[in-house]
Parts: C-alpha cells; sequence; structure tokens
C-alpha cells in the first residue's frame, strides 16, 4: 500500500508504461560537483570561467561540453590539460561527496512494486554511470542504461531517449522523462515522453515549462504524480 499527497500538483495525462532517467542532478548530486570542479580547475589556471558558463553546459555531452570551454577560452588554453585536470578534481569529489537526490530510493521502489520498468538515459559514460550506481548499491536495480557511446546525437537531441524507449520495449508516447537540465527536457519531449522537469542547478524557463508535463520539486513529487496517475488507471 502507498500513501500518496493530495496536495501534488502534477498530474500526469496517463500511467506511464516506462520511466526513463536522466542520471547528473537527478539520481545523484554531480552537477554541483562539476561545476565546483571546472571553477576550481580554472582558477588554478588563472582563467576566469562564471558559473554561466558551466551552466550552460548541463546535460550536454563531454564533447560539446568541450566546445563550449573552447569558444570561451581560445585556442591559447590547452583544452586537454583543463579537462584532465577537471576530470581528477571532479574523481575525487564523487567518490568523497557524492550524495543521492531526495527521493531516489522512493521512487524505485514505487515503480518495482507496480512492475513499471525503467532506465537511465544520461549524457555521461557508462563508466561513471557503474561508479555511482555502485557507490550507493544500485548497480543491479538499472539493467537498462544509456550512455555516452550509445547514441549518435546526444541531448537536446531526442536519440538518447528515444534509445532508452526502443531498449525497454515502450513506446516513447508511453514513457515518463525525468530531468533536471533544459538540454534534457528538450531531448525528452522531442522525443515524444511524458516529460517532467526536477530543477537541480537550473530554474525551469517559460520555453522548458511549455514542454513539461510538470516540474517537480524533487522526486518525492514525481513518485506520488505517478501513484497518482496509477489509481486513476485502475479506477478506469
Amino acid at each position: 500500500m502507498h500513501d500518496v499527497d493530495p496536495s501534488i500538483s502534477i498530474r500526469l495525462p496517463r500511467m506511464p508504461q516506462a520511466v526513463v532517467f536522466d542520471m547528473d542532478g537527478l539520481l545523484f548530486d554531480t552537477e554541483a560537483l562539476y561545476r565546483d570542479a571546472m571553477l576550481a580547475t580554472a582558477q588554478s589556471l588563472d582563467r576566469h570561467m562564471p558559473s554561466s558558463l558551466y551552466l550552460s553546459t548541463i546535460g550536454l555531452s563531454g564533447d560539446a561540453t568541450r566546445h563550449v570551454l573552447g569558444r570561451h577560452f581560445g585556442p591559447d588554453l590547452d583544452l586537454d590539460q583543463f579537462w584532465q585536470l577537471a576530470s581528477e578534481r571532479f574523481h575525487h569529489l564523487a567518490t568523497t561527496d557524492l550524495r543521492l537526490k531526495p527521493g531516489v530510493v522512493e521512487i524505485l521502489g514505487t515503480l518495482e512494486d507496480l512492475s513499471v520498468p525503467f532506465a537511465i538515459a544520461t549524457s555521461s559514460g557508462h563508466h561513471d554511470v557503474e561508479r555511482n550506481l555502485a557507490l550507493h548499491g544500485l548497480l543491479k536495480r538499472f539493467p537498462v542504461v544509456v550512455a555516452h557511446g550509445d547514441y549518435q546525437q546526444g541531448k537536446p537531441h531526442p536519440e538518447p531517449f528515444l534509445t532508452a524507449a526502443s531498449r525497454l520495449g515502450v513506446s516513447p508516447a508511453h514513457c515518463l522523462a525525468l530531468e533536471d537540465s533544459h538540454n534534457g527536457v528538450r531531448s525528452a519531449s522531442s522525443a515524444g515522453m511524458m516529460t517532467v522537469m526536477v530543477p537541480d542547478l537550473l530554474a525551469a524557463t517559460e520555453d522548458v515549462r511549455d514542454l513539461c508535463t510538470g516540474i517537480a520539486g524533487d522526486l518525492h513529487d514525481v513518485r506520488n504524480a505517478v501513484l497518482l496517475a496509477r489509481g486513476a488507471h485502475v479506477a478506469a
């Protein structure tokens, strides 16, 4: 038996047959760690990197992020050195400070109880996904992971989410996509999925809101929305 918070404002148009999670900033508090690692690296190299620059890369692939950084810093910065130093800082932080976002354990348990399959669709690589999941004992709970290298075009292109839907064997229209970034929302929405944004470092802008089924405070809100949709589905 699952308790539902009656105050929840998100209303899904139908009960999802599958759920596709982003990873960074949604399941794990990694976006803040990436930000801190990049800003500290820029400072160590006597370069200015505004927080707004990092925010513009959220949801992008590594290659796309490097392109953005290259445009900002110019050709006189050794981008390979910057990337290596920032990666080392991030991996250190990830092994000591990586936290689950609120509601992760609860929503996974509910989806498993309801026999609703779920997957990850992320711009990160499989190694990063496996490390993060393993640190919190979640590795075996995500048999379907779509990561960098599994698609030709990354977010905001729909291919990562379309690939996840294909591997789950569920039509995109019957999938619920959960994202924290603007680029991720654009990717999921253009794939034709019910899309809920759970903001992390980026607030939901008006244009992003127009692409979403709803904006959640955290994954507890999403869990309640799924349970409400389940109740309506059973009643019908």
